[in-house]
């Protein structure tokens, strides 16, 4: 299915919805059959259109106008769902208070009609041009004749940290060889690292900077990733907080400061330190550009050194200040080979497929020494054990497509086009973001969800899950790379600069990030990145005019200026149909009362040094809203509105939550409440939370005990509890039937909690068949485990760090606990795999 289809596939969705909502509305219904029929016509013959668009200069166009006005008719369908869902807010809650009145004011069911039928009537006679003009392209009805299944995949093997630097022991000696040379070239030397994309420079980097020896070589150390821009305020206030000198300069301090404040900062960290910084992914040919930051980096103590990664040997000769730069080959042939059957076969699955390893060494063949490019493939046939499969991978027609010098794109493309349609979506839209961004898989998941590709086979499955399924098969391509896991329970990870520029390939059409050098915006682009630290055009507003149909905004500058207040204060009053608005990480004024018009909304994100004081009960107005990120002194009162909530990350200054109707969110999946400094007690009607899966509550340490209504929670599955230092979590346990928690726990994590002595029994006795994940942090007066543990046969991973006496009393074979977890097949005590511990 190619994008136009997925496209059109969404329009003939939004249409049996609308039918069904405009049942007595007969010219309206004329209307939309008339609509369906033509999308339906379409639809069939897409897939021919693609393939023939190649060498067809105009049926491209042809294309791109359609793909355009299917996705105007998507916006416009998608009304019809923004009004249903703003009648069932009135249904539930209309009643209640007067006030809702003034929410809803602004539509009534015959105004209503009436401007949908216009709206209607012209999506239907563009459609009608643009398939009148078909005949031309004589394009033949075809249906999709493969259809690409995803596999089900392992964790373990998902998010495995397969090495991509084998067979650079080298190259690595050699390099820290050149650290410790002390030389005659001044104070500091500049050392570049020369190699075609994806050969592994920042891998190799990131192996050297964590070297035992070089740490203790040097006094300071920072690492800075450059890739396209090169500015230099920018670069000094990523310098300043990768040094991490402990002086607490925060994003909002840094962003106020002048140049010369800045500079003097740089200095003063750096004093008379021997450091080593990385500047990874440098591409600017700019040489005085690159003199002015030099002149502040060359104080210092003697030896210090400046490691540049970059692709262009032009880079390197203007900043290296040694005789050559270090040039990285590509990775020998053996190795290759190694690195590929360590990423395609699973383990001890080698020998049984030796013609499988033969035709894997031709396709190593074609990757001309790329690791990246090895991997991504090697990734691609994990699963596949027919040997088509390999041989339609080995025999591609992409291999003869028009390359650059490092021949990584066709493995890309290769990869790439094995995808189903809504994989495609989803993984071209990571494009939205900048270069080295640090993704998510939580945040990712919503991003997707809000824009509608998650695609539902089974109505009992939850889209949070079909979506982290998603990122698990698009993870296990190798499309991320560089995975964390934060608290057990999050998964970081970031994008390969190469592979951002394929996707963002993928979506130039659609996408536009605005700069300095942006002259011009085209009309068809809907989704808009304004980068950190950009200056934006003087013309902006004449830019973005015409731009009615924008769905994505992203703001990561953190600085706050004129320019970029202008440019948020454009996208709320034009952009009527925006799905997404992250404001995450800048500083600039948010004006609710506008935010509140946006109705198609369904990702919010407001700043987390923004200067609300009191959230505006205008944004309850977005019934559409799935994800809120919310920091605020004083939350809204009527929250209960936001009837589509399905994540909320939450933050308040208040010391009581029991009048905030949170318990009435009853679509709410995910709760995450964080830094609440003075909040001592939570909501009562929690058990309101009928499909609540995951709660979070952090760093709220004045929390004193948590409501009795928690135990109600049927539906929850993760809960984790971090650093409430007053928190008592005995919630009175007694004998009582009723007393126990009706839910069944998968994953369970505490952290930080100084009042925890005794279990909470509670916490496990319905979890004894679903508890997967147990996990015990900095939990110091805790004094022993609960002795139902040895019941949970479901518990398949037990985690202890820095819970003292705890840890000596699970100590393998001998400790008092033992008995209680020795079932438990993965055990991690203080950082050690229990595994390897000698008995």
């Amino acid at each position: 299915m190619s994008i136009e289809s997925y496209v059109a596939k969404k329009v003939l969705e939004k249409i049996a919805y609308a039918y069904q909502e405009t049942c007595f509305v007969c010219g309206l219904q004329w209307e939309l059959k008339k609509i369906n029929d033509i999308s339906f016509t379409m639809k069939a013959v897409l897939l021919d259109a693609e393939e023939k668009q190649v060498n067809h200069r105009q049926l491209r166009l042809w294309l791109a106008d359609l793909k355009d006005a299917f996705y105007d008719a998507e916006d416009v369908l998608d009304e019809f769902e923004c009004e249903a869902q703003r009648r069932r807010a009135l249904q539930l809650y209309g009643g209640i208070i007067r006030k809702v009145g003034c929410f809803f004011s602004s539509s009534n069911p015959i105004a209503f009609r009436f401007k949908m039928s216009a709206k209607i009537k012209q999506i239907r006679e563009r459609l009608e041009e643009i398939a009148s003009l078909k005949s031309e392209f004589r394009l033949k009805e075809r249906n999709e004749s493969r259809h690409v299944m995803l596999r089900e995949r392992a964790m373990t093997h998902t998010f495995v940290q397969v090495s991509e630097v084998i067979g650079r022991d080298k190259d690595k000696e050699n390099i820290i060889r050149l650290l410790q040379d002390s030389g005659d070239r001044g104070q500091v030397s500049i050392i570049p690292i020369v190699g075609v994309r994806g050969s592994g420079k920042t891998a190799l980097t990131k192996l050297v900077y964590n070297d035992g020896g070089v740490k203790n070589n040097f006094q300071l150390m920072m690492w800075v990733c450059i890739s396209k821009e090169f500015d230099i305020r920018n670069l000094i206030k990523k310098i300043i907080k990768s040094a991490d000198d402990g002086m607490g300069y925060d994003v909002e301090k840094l962003s106020k400061m002048e140049m010369e404040q800045l500079q003097g900062i740089l200095r003063e960290i750096i004093g008379d330190k021997k450091y080593l910084l990385i500047l990874d992914d440098v591409w600017n040919d700019n040489s005085m550009k690159w003199n002015h930051l030099k002149e502040i980096l060359f104080t210092g103590a003697n030896g210090s050194k400046i490691l540049v990664t970059t692709c262009s040997k032009e880079v390197a000769s203007i900043m290296g200040n040694i005789p050559a730069p270090y040039e990285l080959s590509g990775l020998p042939h053996d190795e290759c080979v190694t690195l590929f059957t360590r990423c395609a076969f699973k383990e001890r699955q080698v020998k049984r497929y030796p013609n499988l390893l033969k035709i894997g060494v031709e396709i190593v063949e074609k990757c001309n020494g790329v690791p990246l490019a090895v991997k991504i493939l090697a990734s691609l046939l994990f699963t596949k054990t027919d040997e088509n499969d390999w041989k339609s991978i080995r025999d591609s027609e992409l291999w003869r497509m028009k390359q650059n010098e490092n021949g990584v794109l066709p493995a890309l493309r290769l990869s790439y086009e094995q995808l189903p349609t809504f994989l495609k979506k989803c993984f071209a839209y990571c494009s939205f973001y900048p270069k080295d961004y640090q993704f998510n898989h939580f945040e990712l998941i919503y991003f997707w969800m809000a824009h509608g590709l998650l695609e539902s086979t089974n109505e009992n499955e939850d889209l949070e899950d079909i979506g982290l399924h998603y990122f698990q098969e698009l993870a296990s391509r190798s499309f991320f790379q560089d995975f964390e896991e934060m608290g057990s329970l999050i998964i970081l990870c970031k994008m390969h600069d190469l592979v951002h520029d394929f996707a963002l390939s993928l979506t130039q059409n659609e996408f536009s990030a605005i700069t300095s050098s942006t002259t011009r915006i085209s009309k068809s682009v809907r989704h808009l990145l304004f980068p950190n630290s950009a200056s934006l055009p003087p013309d902006l507003s004449t830019l973005l005019q015409g731009l009615d149909h924008v769905r994505t905004a992203l703001f990561k500058n953190e600085e706050k200026s004129l320019s970029s207040q202008s440019a948020l204060d454009l996208c709320l009053s034009r952009f009527q149909y925006l799905r997404m608005l992250d404001l995450n990480g800048s500083t600039l004024e948010i004006p609710l009362e506008r935010i509140g018009c946006l109705k198609h909304l369904r990702f919010l994100i407001l700043p987390e040094n923004s200067e609300i004081k009191k959230v505006l009960n205008s944004i309850c107005k977005l019934q559409n809203l799935q994800f809120l990120m919310l920091r605020t002194e004083e939350s809204p009162t009527d929250i209960r509105y936001l009837i589509s909530l399905r994540c909320l990350f939450f933050s308040t200054k208040q010391k009581c939550l029991e009048k905030n109707e949170l318990g009435c969110l009853t679509s709410l999946r995910c709760l995450v409440i964080e830094s609440c400094e003075k909040l001592e007690y939570l909501f009562e009607d929690m058990h309101g939370l009928k499909h609540l899966q995951t709660l979070i509550i952090g760093d709220c340490k004045s929390l004193i005990s948590l409501p009795r209504s928690l135990k109600y929670l049927t539906t929850l599955k993760t809960l984790l509890i971090d650093n409430c230092e007053n928190l008592n979590l005995t919630m009175g346990e007694g004998k009582d039937r009723q007393d126990l928690a009706r839910f069944g726990l998968q994953k369970l994590i505490l952290m930080q909690l100084p009042k925890l002595v005794e279990f909470p029994k509670w916490l496990l006795q319905g979890s004894t068949n679903t508890l997967q994940l147990l996990k015990l942090e900095s939990c110091e007066n805790l004094k022993e485990l609960p002795a139902c543990l040895q019941n949970i046969v479901s518990l398949q991973r037990l985690i202890i760090e820095d819970c003292y006496g705890l840890s000596r009393r699970c100590e393998l074979g001998k400790g008092e606990d033992w008995s209680k977890i020795a079932h438990v097949p993965k055990i991690v005590i203080d950082g050690a795999d229990i595994d390897s511990i000698d008995n």
